[in-house]
């Protein structure tokens, strides 16, 4: 078996010194961006990876962060979040860290849950799920100077040049902009929009996407649920025969869009979800795949940059606080 590499073999390629290695390792901030790099790159040259437990002796950090695990809903789109953990989890171990996951059915009572884990070290840095108007978790978090980053933008003004904090993102609207065009081409006529209420940053990024591409066509409001939604496409169809194509919000609306057309005979209509889950799948509908296996590297490259093994605070700088990741529409 080959030997590991070790700091000394990364600061001989380097051409720097053992501390030098140490000081990109545990505090990179204090390194000149050139040398820095330099050792990154040796770094990752060679895989070399730091004793995870000596450098949290060393350093005093926990190594860990923290994510709010979501309470158990059932329905078809959580498994997007799943997903999305899963894939933290794993891509956090390639870099030496860990996940420690906490409950919470409130953001109050994430805030409280977060305060005993800062108070304890217990965490280096937090995943906000979930964000919305007027999160409190995200200004608590920002007044403690606690390293985080969002799952979903700040939702202020203008998220981009003038960010609140880090934040790494699905495109929404890029989704419903290929979803809307590829039912305009299939089906020839007007293409409904079948969405959540408004005053939802998500659902309203996504809507935003389908007017963006139509010309003409009905939107039709429901909250979440299968049901619902079935009900409201059937009374929908039945007062306008014009529609031939559907465009949703999640893979659970479109489900129920699905069965109000095929209760109606229009197998013509076509119909895409949002979410690409395994039920969207096996009923053969088309759906746009949000790709969560990229937002958690985006989310880890925020806190840690791209080749950084510590987290330490980032400023949100104009243009270079997020990551926003395009989906994939999957045409079945």
């Amino acid at each position: 078996m080959a030997k590991a590499p070790t700091v000394d073999d990364v600061a001989r390629v380097a051409g720097v010194s053992r501390q030098t290695v140490s000081n990109v390792v545990n505090t990179p901030d204090i390194v000149k961006e050139a040398t820095r790099l330099r050792v990154e790159a040796a770094i990752a040259e060679l895989g070399y990876r730091p004793h995870a437990a000596a450098r949290r002796l060393r350093t005093r950090r926990s190594s860990t962060i923290g994510i709010h695990l979501d309470p158990y809903a059932g329905g078809i789109s959580g498994v997007v979040l799943d997903r999305f953990v899963h894939a933290l989890t794993e891509r956090a171990g390639d870099r030496d860290m860990r996940v420690l996951l906490y409950a919470a059915r409130t953001p109050e009572e994430e805030i409280a849950r977060l305060g005993d884990l800062l108070e304890g070290g217990e965490v280096d840095a937090v995943v906000v799920t979930g964000t919305f108007h007027g999160d409190p978790r995200t200004g608590w978090l920002t007044a403690r100077n606690l390293p985080f980053v969002s799952f979903g933008r700040p939702w202020g003004e203008d998220d981009v040049e003038a960010p609140a904090h880090l934040w790494v993102d699905v495109d929404g609207a890029a989704g419903t902009r290929a979803a809307t065009a590829h039912a305009l081409a299939r089906g020839g006529g007007r293409v409904a929009f079948l969405g959540w209420p408004a005053g939802s940053g998500t659902g309203d990024d996504r809507e935003r996407g389908w007017r963006e591409t139509v010309a003409d066509g009905p939107r039709w409001v429901v909250e979440e649920n299968v049901g619902a939604a079935r009900d409201v496409v059937a009374a929908g169809l039945a007062a306008d025969s014009g529609v031939t194509g559907i465009v949703c919000a999640s893979d659970s609306l479109a489900i129920g869009a699905h069965l109000a057309a095929t209760l109606a005979g229009r197998d013509d209509v076509t119909i895409v979800g949002f979410d690409n889950t395994p039920a969207a799948e096996a009923l053969g509908l088309s759906s746009v795949e949000q790709l969560p296996e990229r937002v958690a590297s985006g989310a880890l490259d925020l806190l840690m940059g791209e080749n950084g093994t510590v987290v330490a605070p980032r400023a949100a700088v104009a243009g270079g606080a997020h990551v926003l990741v395009e989906p994939r529409l999957v045409v079945r």
